[in-house]
């Protein structure tokens, strides 16, 4: 039986999907039908369409794919949805017989024409991976490709759009994206039950972290180890000594709150959506980094637990302590908090917003009925047919956009994190919470494989 909480929440998730839906459906009549519209609005004074009429140039071609599958893969994207995109691309140019091979660190391109026009042929190859892009980046790279994927932008012209959204200045200022990354954490430790307490600590090691990760930015990629070990031992070093000055079990919500980006949630999800398609190659790599990223992380917390003589670590327990109204107010926050730290477009924050309750509502609702894991199924299932609705709207971004901070609310990584801390610091729990993560990263990535039936016929797919 419902207590009084789980009535009030039940009521809201309700009513905020009845909203959204509503919503949805009045603005259907102003949503593009094909990616014309939005692929023509990236074409400026200079950019030249292909020619029907030209001849096939594999060189150029080639730099255009070359241009576009390193920054999607940048982005995040998977590798079924870099290869379509490149393939529709030299498809465009008149070259359909190009091959193109896709990994998370790299990328083979083969331009090559077919009848009269086989000696067309230029192979390429490219090492990618290092960094990532902006949402900001990502929305005007969606865009791009688009453009490219239908023949607006010819080649040349694709190759320097992509140049310049490289050289993008960010439209937030670093201290607005600390702040940013501090608003978040704190928001997520509402949705996580702890109390004042622990939202004022959340808010001020998300600051902390914040700023960390900027600095990363900077730093070369053989680091990020050093970094990840680094920020969560120093995390956990301040919670874990408050616990010892009496603060309670409730403020263990700001030790995960503020990793959140950390979390390899995204990139393990990815992995289990790529080894059910048949790539598995990259599927299994991105496996193997989403699990050693959970063991540096889980690292820092042990040798943390380990210093300052903490023998338990229970993350199991998390009352609403703020009540059930809280949660549905830090979504909001925490929407406002990604956009301002991944430096989200202006005009995305309102089709973020919606994203983000359309998923928190499903995951209450799924939770209510299915069960904590099925949940996320829900959740995942119920936001990538939305997230491609938003984007086909004039001002929507693009579907990865919105996508990222509604993954991120569901926080799968979390407990994966909680069962490799276990394991390492000798729980016997820690199995069954590393199965429960394994069944959390299957459902999400059945819900978005199930979802995308719908988004790949909008031609928006959400990774």
């Amino acid at each position: 039986m419902l207590d009084w909480g789980d009535s009030i929440s039940w009521l809201i998730a309700t009513a905020v999907l009845v909203a959204c839906a509503v919503l949805l459906v009045v603005l259907r009549p102003r949503a593009e039908r094909d990616l014309s519209e939005s692929a023509r609005s990236v074409a400026d004074t200079g950019s030249t369409p292909v020619s029907a009429e030209a001849e096939p140039d594999s060189a150029a071609t080639l730099a255009a794919a070359e241009a576009v599958g390193d920054a999607m893969i940048q982005a995040g994207y998977s590798v079924m949805t870099v290869r379509a995109a490149l393939e529709d691309i030299a498809r465009v140019n008149h070259l359909p017989a190009s091959q193109v091979v896709v990994f998370p660190t790299a990328l083979l391109v083969s331009a090559r024409g077919e009848g009269e026009h086989r000696g067309e042929h230029r192979t390429g190859a490219v090492s990618s991976g290092e960094g990532r892009l902006l949402l900001a980046q990502v929305d005007e790279l969606q865009r791009t490709v688009d453009a490219a994927r239908i023949g607006v932008l010819d080649p040349a012209s694709t190759v320097e759009r992509v140049r310049r959204i490289r050289e993008m200045t960010p439209p937030y200022g670093r201290v607005l994206r600390v702040l940013g990354y501090a608003i978040l954490s704190g928001a997520l430790a509402v949705m996580l039950g702890t109390t004042w307490t622990g939202v004022a600590l959340a808010v001020v090691l998300g600051a902390l972290v914040g700023a960390a990760l900027l600095v990363s930015e900077r730093v070369p990629n053989r680091y990020g180890a050093l970094i990840t070990v680094g920020v969560a031992f120093a995390v956990s070093v301040v919670v874990f000594l408050l616990l010892d000055a009496g603060f309670g079990p409730r403020i263990l919500a700001a030790l995960i709150a503020p990793l959140v980006v950390l979390l390899p949630g995204t990139l393990l999800t990815t992995a289990v959506i790529e080894l059910s398609t048949g790539q598995m190659i990259s599927g299994a790599g991105r496996l193997a980094a989403g699990g050693m990223q959970l063991v540096l992380l889980a690292a820092g917390i042990v040798t943390a637990g380990a210093l300052v003589g903490v023998p338990d670590i229970d993350f199991t327990e998390h009352p609403e302590a703020l009540g059930p109204i809280a949660p549905w107010i830090a979504v909001a926050v925490f929407g406002v908090g990604i956009a301002l730290h991944q430096c989200a477009p202006r005009r995305s924050l309102p089709w973020i917003l919606l994203v983000l309750y359309v998923a928190y509502g499903a995951q209450v609702i799924g939770d209510l009925f299915l069960g904590g894991v099925l949940s996320a199924f829900v959740g995942a299932l119920v936001v990538t047919p939305v997230t491609a609705l938003v984007a086909r709207q004039p001002s929507g971004p693009a579907a990865l956009v919105s996508f990222v901070p509604a993954f991120w609310l569901l926080v799968p990584g979390a407990l994966g994190l909680v069962g490799v801390a276990d394991v390492l610091g000798g729980d016997g729990s820690g199995p069954n919470s590393l199965v429960t993560t394994l069944a959390t990263m299957v459902a999400i990535a059945l819900g978005v494989l199930a979802g995308s039936v719908v988004s790949n016929r909008m031609q928006r797919p959400p990774l």
